[in-house]
């Protein structure tokens, strides 16, 4: 195996164990004992676990950000903001990017993964707010939605029938925005 694809597999690794696990409960052994290295092959590789953790969670932003860039392209205002949820709603799928997003968030009480979350954070609002050009009240809202919708798909919504989960499923509409704005929020 080439050391780019030796990479790639270690970091398909370590985002399931990440994923599952967060920062401090993730093993490095076991994601080189699933990937048949050494442990000190992947310190070799990453430098250090929180590194690796770094990588990852980093990558799961970018994703999004850049699905949801793409989405809206050549849209402005509710309508690319439409099109950024309806692709948003989708990526929830992809369970070990939402986790390791949702690790990300919890791993905040160390200063350097709040630093880098922060930044993939600014991003992601800089994506719907640059890419659909509506007020920061309206771009909030859109990523409340996001952020309970990102809980919804933790806590496998999909799989409970109440009607409070039904409720956190229910899809949301190109029109709930168009009553949100700054004007309307004061």
């Amino acid at each position: 195996m080439s050391g780019p694809e030796r990479r790639a597999q270690v970091l398909a690794i370590a985002a399931q164990e990440f994923a599952e696990h967060g920062l401090h409960g993730a093993s490095t052994e076991a994601i080189a004992k699933t990937a048949g290295i050494t442990q000190a092959y992947v310190f070799r590789m990453f430098g250090t676990k929180k590194v690796l953790f770094l990588e990852l969670v980093q990558a799961a932003f970018e994703r999004l950000s850049d699905a949801m860039r793409d989405a809206g392209d050549g849209k402005t205002g509710l309508d690319a903001l439409s099109a950024m949820g309806a692709q948003y709603y989708d990526l929830l799928a992809d369970r070990t990017g939402l986790l390791l997003q949702l690790q990300g968030f919890a791993a905040c009480g160390d200063p350097e993964v709040r630093d880098v979350v922060r930044s993939c954070f600014a991003r992601l609002w800089g994506t719907a707010e640059d890419g659909t050009g509506l007020d920061p009240v309206t771009v909030k809202t859109f990523l409340a939605f996001g952020m309970l919708l990102n809980t919804g798909a933790a806590m496998d919504v999909e799989q409970v029938d109440a009607a409070w989960a039904e409720g956190v499923r229910t899809k949301i509409q190109p029109g709930l925005f168009t009553h949100i704005t700054t004007g309307t929020n004061r």
